[in-house]
């Protein structure tokens, strides 16, 4: 067991990556380019909040799952953006050597099931693989269109990606989608309809990338964000569910990881081993639950807004093991960069069992078993480094 779960914990090291690679999309506010891993959690959100509006035959849960994994290529291959000339079947290739080396990473039957989805992500032949297209097709155009000010280079490429590019098709397959974003290029009055009402909150949702944590990447000295974050513990659970203490649901727990940081936007990130007011942190975030999930029609904001309670309350079995995931992924991001958060909050080993160690036993007490050693080896070496200087 061990020796599995070190091959698992390898693949998700190297999916921090993800969160290095810059694609030609901006944030909405314009401030920076936004990357392939906040990009491929917005892309979930995407999935979860049209599910109304996919066909009878789209597994949400599938498409979610695709889109958590749909890009990792790109952390060998890097972003291709569509309107700059490429060979495509060469890309194609190169992606496909690329998706069997890192899904290679895993124990053989979860690289044969992941690079499997990939592959069928890829194909768009299957009814949750076209949904999953038509978000990714969906999620740059409108994080253009619904910019205040967006570039008008974006805009240009925005038009012509509708006009004659790879949305056109949206015309046929996802007509609202394409309609609004026609009104939007050309300045018309938008309809009401079910795919306008969600797009408030999915605009809003875009905020997240810009909410700072107190932990670093991996492969990059800068700060993780909480979308980026929430991608990476999504991918955490699924790669490690089989560790859960108890029978779970994980695309219930991938939801709840989906959703969990996204108070954090009208909140604030508060770290672990910060100073923080509880009561009053918990006053904000039920405040920005109720604001955000408002955003929804009525019968997504109950579902979102007790999903989100349920990991809070963290007293069922699927928000335990999602409280262990959330736990567990940073202590291995600073046992990779030496220290990170560790240092500059200057945690102490008797700290971080308490703090951490409870949440993670709860929920996972084999990733506890695996990562506790560890734990130990680093601040044993820190105590030794201090003593000697």
């Amino acid at each position: 067991m061990s020796e599995r779960l070190s091959t698992q914990i390898a693949f998700l090291k190297r999916a921090d990556m993800l969160k290095t690679v810059e694609r030609a999309n901006v944030l909405l506010d314009q401030s920076r380019p936004e990357n392939s891993a906040e990009h491929s959690w917005h892309l979930a959100l995407w999935a979860m909040v049209m599910a109304p509006l996919a066909g009878p035959d789209v597994s949400i849960d599938r498409v979610i799952r695709m889109l958590l994994l749909h890009d990792l290529v790109e952390i060998v291959v890097g972003d291709h953006p569509i309107h700059l000339e490429t060979d495509w079947d060469e890309l194609a290739d190169a992606e496909q050597n690329a998706a069997s080396q890192l899904f290679g990473l895993l124990p053989e039957d979860q690289a044969h099931f992941f690079l499997s989805l990939w592959q069928e992500f890829e194909a768009d032949k299957t009814p949750d693989a076209r949904f999953a297209k038509v978000l990714d097709r969906c999620q740059p155009l409108f994080q253009v269109l619904c910019a205040s000010d967006p570039r008008p280079d974006h805009v240009v490429i925005a038009r012509a990606n509708l006009d004659g590019g790879r949305a056109a098709y949206l015309s046929r397959v996802f007509p609202l989608a394409y309609r609004h974003a026609n009104d939007l290029l050309t300045g018309s009055e938008p309809q009401d309809n079910a795919f306008t009402r969600r797009l408030d909150f999915l605009t809003e949702a875009d905020q997240l990338k810009s909410v700072i944590r107190a932990s670093r990447l991996m492969a990059s000295d800068r700060l993780e964000n909480s979308a980026e974050h929430s991608w990476h513990i999504m991918l955490y659970a699924w790669v490690l569910s089989e560790h859960a203490h108890s029978e779970i649901h994980v695309d219930r727990v991938l939801q709840m990881l989906l959703l969990h940081d996204i108070v954090e936007i009208d909140a604030g990130d508060h770290p672990i081993h910060g100073q923080v007011n509880h009561a009053e942190q918990e006053a904000k975030e039920q405040a920005a639950a109720q604001r955000l999930f408002g955003l929804l029609p009525d019968a997504q904001q109950v579902f979102f807004a007790d999903l989100w309670r349920e990991f809070e309350a963290c007293e069922s079995a699927d928000a335990r093991f999602a409280k262990s995931v959330d736990r567990f992924q940073t202590p291995i991001a600073n046992l990779e960069n030496g220290g990170g958060s560790w240092i500059e909050y200057n945690v102490t080993f008797a700290q971080l069992e308490a703090r951490v160690g409870p949440a993670i036993r709860n929920g996972a007490p084999d990733l506890w078993k695996w990562l506790h050693p560890m734990l130990v080896g680093f601040f044993d070496n820190r105590e030794t480094t201090l003593l000697d200087a």
